[in-house]
């Protein structure tokens, strides 16, 4: 049977001895164990002169035994790297069957540091052993992007804006496919009110993303965003609808924008004058069970009743006060004057 197959990532090997034996045994092993039945010949995926490994995105059918084989051979091959990450996913009919993220473990320093700088990036208050492992991790191997990438995450938690500016920069230079860095880019523009170029990085993250991956969703929710603040409502309906009409799964990190994609959809819809589409998200908005906080109750009860009073539909008419006096009876102080202004 077919199955579609996603395959994403770059494997640095830092020197000649480690690329060479890289290279060898993966024509070794394809001969040997896999009797040739992969996805790529090694002149596909070796570059010998930047002494890596790699696969800008590969997509196709393929057979689950060159699947599995290709899989097998490249988890393999990757512990003879220093640095980099290799994405695999397999697609059947009822959604990813098989998912791989791949990454140097071996006991070199360089690789120990990054490991445990990324571990502790995850920890509240562990921001500067974790910056002194990453800058570790790059001091061994200065072409490690994914370090500087981490590194710029926590300058970033830190709010050290220009330190964080400068890693992204530095992870893009040495890996122009990052969509974390690009992401990573975006939110310094956002802090400095630079919309335009926010924008810029987060279709950036879009395009070197693939909609598997969490990081692509977050990016077009915030794009989408950034277009409705700038009264782009066209281009900010493209992305909201799809981050608004996309199913999360429970551990997904975008389930808890839900909330906000209906609400900001909504407003983007109101401001096309789709009233009714727009009624459905302000309500789909209140109905969701996750991320309350990103959507103040009061502030959509308020959106709700002015998109049904400016519809002029009379299903609607009658309704409009009851949700702005709900607004209002919760605090919206933009609701309590609409108020007064329809006495």
């Amino acid at each position: 049977m077919l199955y579609k197959t996603i395959i994403q990532g770059k494997i640095e090997f830092g020197n000649q001895k480690a690329y060479d034996m890289a290279l060898k045994m993966y024509q070794a092993r394809s001969e040997k164990y896999y009797k040739n039945d992969l996805l790529f010949e090694k002149e596909d995926i070796f570059f010998p002169d930047s002494l890596s490994l790699i696969i800008p995105r590969f997509v196709k059918q393929s057979y689950d035994k060159s699947f599995k084989n290709t899989s097998a051979l490249l988890e393999y091959i990757v512990q003879f790297g220093l640095a980099g990450e290799i994405d695999i996913w397999q697609i059947g009919e009822k959604g990813v069957k098989n998912f791989k993220h791949l990454e140097p473990n071996s006991d070199k320093v360089a690789v120990q540091q990054y490991i445990k700088g990324k571990s502790l990036v995850k920890e509240k208050g562990k921001e500067t052993e974790a910056i002194t492992a990453l800058t570790k991790a790059i001091e061994k191997y200065d072409r490690h992007a994914q370090a500087y990438e981490r590194r710029g995450r926590v300058n970033l938690k830190l709010k050290k804006y220009h330190d964080a500016l400068r890693d992204y920069n530095k992870c893009l230079a040495l890996d122009p496919d990052n969509p974390y860095a690009y992401f990573g880019k975006a939110l310094v523009h956002i802090h400095n009110k630079e919309k335009e170029q926010a924008i810029e990085d987060m279709q950036q993250a879009i395009k070197k993303s693939v909609a598997l991956q969490t990081i692509h969703w977050k990016a077009r929710r915030l794009k989408g965003k950034l277009h409705l603040e700038l009264k782009q409502f066209e281009k900010a309906q493209f992305e909201l609808k799809l981050f608004a009409n996309r199913k999360f799964k429970e551990k997904d990190q975008n389930l808890q924008w839900k909330r906000q994609g209906h609400f900001l959809y909504g407003q983007v819809l109101l401001a096309l004058k789709e009233y009714k589409p727009a009624i459905e998200q302000f309500e789909m908005t209140l109905e969701e069970e996750v991320g309350k906080d990103l959507a103040p109750v009061a502030e959509v009860y308020r959106y709700l009743g002015m998109t049904k009073q400016q519809s002029g539909k009379k299903e609607y008419l009658k309704e409009f006060l009851k949700d702005i006096k709900e607004a209002a009876s919760m605090g919206d102080k933009p609701a309590a004057k609409l108020l007064k202004e329809f006495a």
